[in-house]
């Protein structure tokens, strides 16, 4: 299936790969989905739509397994606070539904965090901008195409 956001990265001339899942329609874990395409789930990247306390937007892409720390994000986006968007706003804003959000092909270009431990592995997966569907590419790659800025984004475990 071609999504828009694959559609961009032909655009750029970057190499992927489509893998497609079968949703449940009640399900949005991460964790599942990296169990259905085969990946760890820390390698299996979220993108999160948030807010930052000038009413700014920017893109949060952390591992699956991991929650964001907001402070940390709003550190990175020197604001003095970040929270998620409302859910009736992120389609309105990036042109995807829950679950599919992916900064490729996005409405808008907002500021893209990426988490640091992206870099660690060979291959990545992130929404391709639909739900069932993932785009596994490398990491290199993800950070060119997303202009991303590579910081440090999740909480600490403990």
């Amino acid at each position: 299936m071609k999504t828009n956001g694959a559609r961009f990265l032909d655009s750029l001339d970057i190499q992927y790969e489509i893998r497609e899942y079968q949703v449940d329609p009640e399900e949005f874990s991460a964790i599942i989905v990296a169990e259905k395409i085969g990946l760890p789930p820390e390698q299996v990247f979220k993108t999160l739509l948030c807010t930052t306390s000038e009413h700014k937007h920017v893109f949060a892409v952390i591992p699956g397994d991991a929650e964001l720390d907001f402070k940390k994000l709003a550190q990175a986006a020197a604001t003095r606070k970040t929270e998620m968007v409302s859910l009736k706003e992120v389609q309105p804003l990036t042109g995807y539904v829950r679950g599919g959000v992916t900064v490729f092909g996005a409405k808008k270009n907002f500021l893209v965090y990426a988490d640091e431990t992206m870099e660690l592995f060979d291959i990545i997966s992130v929404s391709a901008g639909a739900r069932g569907v993932q785009i596994v590419l490398s990491p290199a790659d993800y950070l060119r195409a997303s202009e991303a800025n590579v910081v440090d984004l999740t909480k600490d475990a403990g």
